[in-house]
């Protein structure tokens, strides 16, 4: 499954052909990607499977090794300036000067871009409870996330880049982040990027999703096209089967007896037709969740 390639002018994020090497170890193999301008990503994978590696060459913090990246048409590598101007950026590790209090944090961000919307920041410090008298180092973990964003969002973006955002946070910190920021951040054209291993998060608020396993693009769609590419079935046999049914099509196998659990990769006639070459029927079907999807394609076994 493959994006149509965007023009250039609705591209914001073109990346073709990328592999980088760790010595043996391939990090990205032949990667091709295109994110249009205005549309929310959710980049998803086990641990290692690429997808940080993968933002540290937008931010240029890695030259390509083999293949392109262009971020707005430039090379974050070659055009640093031009590339991080129109990027905000929020990692797992919010690395946040302690000593400073909220306020001084904003003032000091603030004198790096011209294009800081002060307005807008006063109202994200409003929405998100946070005291600007109060030291950074005594912030909760949320409320340290908050400001993080805050002031990479505050002078408006072309393109916001969150590494693991929400990881570590409370359920209602990770809705201000994803529901709240991101949906009003992409309505008003701007683009989103955002890496989670909480595979709800990208279920509700990515329109696309790339999924990486061991640095390659194993799919790359519409949210809802890729859930609505694949099936949860339970298949029922008139006798227990004495091993594992090898079912063609399925990514994953489990249950016992007479009744067998799959994820099935196809349409629902195909998955009939390959139930009855095993001598089963399909007894219940239904679209699964990306998390569903990302363990049985990670995995490829029974649990």
């Amino acid at each position: 499954m493959k994006f149509p390639s965007p023009s250039s002018a609705d591209a914001v994020v073109s990346i073709s052909g990328l592999s980088r090497h760790f010595g043996t170890k391939a990090a990205l193999d032949d990667v091709s990607l295109f994110v249009a301008r205005g549309s929310v990503l959710g980049l998803v994978g086990e641990n290692g499977a690429g997808k940080t590696t993968l933002i540290k060459h937008l931010l240029g913090m890695f030259k390509a090794q083999v293949g392109t990246v262009r971020v707005f048409g430039l090379d974050p590598v070659l055009d640093p300036v031009g590339v991080l101007s129109g990027v905000g950026y929020l990692s797992e590790r919010r690395d946040l000067p302690g000593w400073m209090r909220v306020d001084e944090f904003m003032r000091y961000t603030q004198a790096f871009y011209p294009g800081w919307d002060e307005a807008y920041a006063g109202s994200l410090l409003k929405q998100f409870q946070l005291d600007p008298a109060q030291k950074i180092k005594t912030l909760s973990q949320g409320q340290q996330a908050k400001i993080g964003l805050l002031t990479s969002v505050a002078y408006r973006p072309a393109l916001l880049i969150l590494d693991e955002p929400s990881s570590g946070l409370d359920p209602v910190v990770r809705r201000d982040i994803l529901e709240v920021v991101i949906r009003m951040v992409a309505e008003e054209g701007r683009t989103v990027i955002f890496s989670s291993h909480l595979l709800d998060e990208v279920e509700r608020v990515a329109d696309h999703v790339v999924m990486l396993q061991k640095g390659r693009v194993v799919l790359n769609g519409r949210t809802e096209a890729v859930r609505g590419d694949h099936i949860s079935a339970l298949l029922s046999f008139e006798e227990p089967p004495a091993q594992m049914p090898a079912l063609v099509g399925a990514h994953a196998v489990a249950g016992y007896g007479s009744e067998w659990r799959v994820l099935y990769a196809g349409s629902r006639l195909e998955l009939a037709a390959a139930a009855a070459q095993i001598g089963a029927c399909v007894i219940e079907e239904r679209t699964p969740t990306l998390d569903e999807i990302l363990v049985a394609r990670a995995g490829g076994k029974s649990s």
